[in-house]
């Protein structure tokens, strides 16, 4: 059997004398410093997110921003703004030089990470350091244990926190992974000693798989890490993924704030948190606080940090990996202890005792958070870039949180992360939690690009997910439930038809109003007519189901509509505003309300039951010429770099064989 690690006696006297050193620095630096000027050194929801905080504690903000971020909302929220570089992160936002420079120049006192980029970059810290700025964050020596992940597991196993069988060996060949991974017995779980957020990360389920996930997992690790060293530990089947929000001051106190929840993924990525994790019991509760104070305590944090468990269906739980910052789905802790982690993080950094001490601390209600993406779901979650052609969203209040970066018109860009926005609510209890999860869903209207909204709807309506059954396979468990045949009701075309009727009377005031002639009666739209009802036909597509509707104008706003043999009574009110009719209609006596938002050729229909898509029809004559792809040619899936060319001219290839590799936005295809 595989040791659970193999370094631990080496750990002993080398973490001793740290020890002594880092807390001869504590001595010296505890003493609390104002900090009145902050350089967010991130972009997007976390950095706008960092502004409301500073903002509400009066200190001065610096934004820093890419060529692609000019006219973002964070680079808009900031009190400065500066200007590095290029588009590429590489040249940009992971320049640690170029940020540096910024803090300098703008006489910041300290710099907050954020999450991603640089905010586990030991070398970063280090240099924040010698400059005698202050890094929001732990110190470097933690982010250097943690962030390694044999290292890691070596320390965690020698403080007594549970930790997964596996290897973790400087030995990197492919025989002796191959031979670990024997000795572990399969399925294993491969990953990037220095990976994270689901990269570098691979399966494999038997024997045949492993060198084939092993080149995989080594390619993305290195792209994303510039390190492609391996470890390989036993997988879990079906685990559920919970994780322990931990804090640590410079005076040597530690408290946990609680768990969430974050076992529904996809592409071993979160898309739904919540807290607490639902089940658990109050006695594996507290074990899971303490073992994650334990962690805390063996690497001396400060600061914000996630301590993450792998939990199997018995409820014991194993220690995976430490966060060394401040985590994207931290707004569920802050709802269910009443705290803001972003003023506990700077205060803490300024050398001030925690807020609150372990006793104080009470866990309160129940809160979900959403993470709304520009994806695909019904194509393996392709994430995608584009226009923000629409953007509406439930009323923000005390039990109602959006955290965004992103405001209508703006692009979702290819060069970062397609993450549009986190929704995030709370309530008294998790059902009470979930009604108003699905309500704000309804309410979240987007149109420009592809989301998962609707797919997040159809997960938090799911029996299963309500009953709290949740792990890391739920969703190709569920695949059939969350993957429902769109059906289209017929109140629902019904409400697209008024919306046409109605868009296309207000065009045509707009442009009569233009004219010389703007009271004439031939062009009010109102489709009156005086010895015969006018009559019209529209034609729609819903998927591959061709629509033809007539509409019969019995007055100003009373209507026949007739499809597929059958007939209704409308009469409707609109109020078209913001490039979306907001519409109110009584079909055969119900009434029923939409938002209509017509973009180019189609018709997006939002209710309280769901979205439809449908299109209008392109005439033949538009279509019969023009440009196109090469007849037999292949289109990317999604915008991207092609990162490998696996095959080469002369050589034969059979369906599924891999031709090309390509990278964007955390995936590989």
């Amino acid at each position: 059997m595989a040791a659970p690690f193999n370094r631990c006696q080496n750990f002993r006297l080398s973490r001793w004398l740290e020890k002594v050193t880092l807390l001869g620095k504590r001595f010296a630096s505890s003493t609390s410093v104002p900090i009145n000027k902050l350089l967010i050194a991130n972009r997007g929801e976390i950095a706008c997110r960092i502004m409301r905080t500073a903002r509400k504690m009066g200190i001065q903000t610096v934004a820093v921003y890419s060529d692609a971020d000019r006219n973002s909302m964070h680079t808009a929220m900031a009190d400065e703004a500066y200007n590095i570089g290029p588009a590429a992160s590489q040249h940009s936002y992971l320049d640690a030089a170029k940020v540096l420079d910024v803090a300098k120049r703008s006489g910041a006192q300290a710099v907050h990470p954020g999450y991603g980029f640089l905010s586990e970059n030991t070398e970063f810290a280090e240099l924040c350091q010698k400059e005698g700025i202050i890094f929001i964050g732990p110190p470097p020596s933690a982010i250097r244990d943690m962030g390694i992940k044999s290292t890691s597991k070596a320390i965690m196993a020698a403080a007594g926190v549970p930790v997964v069988l596996g290897y973790h060996g400087g030995d990197q060949s492919d025989q002796t992974l191959l031979s670990e991974a024997k000795k572990v017995g399969f399925p294993v779980m491969i990953k990037a000693v220095r990976g994270g957020g689901g990269k570098g990360m691979r399966i494999a389920m038997t024997e045949s798989k492993f060198l084939e996930q092993l080149e995989s997992a080594r390619r993305e690790a290195l792209k994303s890490f510039a390190n492609q060293e391996m470890l390989i530990e036993k997988y879990i089947e079906m685990p559920r993924h919970v994780e322990v929000q931990v804090f640590g001051d410079q005076h040597g106190n530690y408290v946990y704030l609680f768990e969430r929840d974050c076992s529904v993924q996809r592409r071993h990525q979160k898309i739904i948190e919540e807290a607490p994790a639902p089940g658990i019991s109050e006695e594996v509760r507290r074990e899971l606080g303490e073992a994650a104070v334990k962690a805390a305590r063996a690497v001396d944090y400060v600061g914000a940090g996630t301590v993450e468990f792998i939990m199997d269906k018995h409820q014991k739980f194993f220690f995976m990996e430490m966060n060394t910052r401040l985590q994207v789905e931290h707004p569920v802790t802050e709802m269910i202890t009443g705290t803001d982690l972003v003023e506990w993080q700077i205060k803490v950094a300024a050398g001030e005792v925690l807020p609150m001490m372990q006793e104080s601390l009470q866990l309160r209600g129940h809160a979900f958070e959403t993470r709304i993406y520009a994806e695909d779901p019904d194509n393996n979650f392709m994430p995608g870039a584009g226009h923000l052609h629409h953007i509406s969203t439930p009323l923000p209040d005390s039990a109602t949180r959006i955290e965004t970066g992103v405001r209508q018109g703006d692009e979702v860009s290819v060069h970062y992360d397609p993450m549009i926005a986190k929704l995030v609510v709370w309530a008294d209890d998790r059902q009470a939690a979930l009604r108003r999860l699905r309500n704000c869903l309804s309410e979240y209207n987007i149109v420009g690009l592809k989301t998962n909204v609707k797919f997040l709807s159809a997960l938090s309506a799911n029996r299963e997910f309500e009953l709290g059954k949740v792990h890391t396979d739920f969703i190709p468990q569920h695949q059939e439930a969350l993957f429902p045949k769109s059906e289209l009701p017929d109140h629902v075309l019904c409400q697209a038809v008024l919306a046409l009727v109605f868009n296309h009377r207000q065009g045509i005031k707009e442009i009569t109003a233009k004219t010389s002639d703007p009271y004439t009666p031939f062009a009010d739209g109102s489709g009156g007519r005086l010895n015969h009802k006018l009559t019209s036909v529209i034609m729609l597509n819903c998927g591959d189901n061709e629509l033809v509707v007539e509409v019969t104008f019995d007055s100003i706003d009373e209507f026949t509509i007739g499809f597929g043999g059958r007939k209704y009574k409308a009469t409707a009110i609109v109020e078209i505003r913001d490039n979306a009719s907001e519409l109110t209609c009584v079909l055969d006596g119900v009434t029923s309300k939409a938002k209509v938002v017509l973009q180019g050729q189609t018709v997006h229909v939002f209710t309280k039951d769901g979205s439809h898509e449908l299109t209008i029809p392109t005439p033949e004559f538009m279509t019969a010429s023009g440009g196109g792809t090469v007849l037999g040619g292949a289109v990317a899936p999604m915008p991207g770099i092609i990162e490998k060319i696996a095959v080469k001219p002369g050589d034969k290839v059979q369906v599924g064989d891999a031709l090309v590799i390509m990278i964007a936005m955390k995936m590989e295809v």
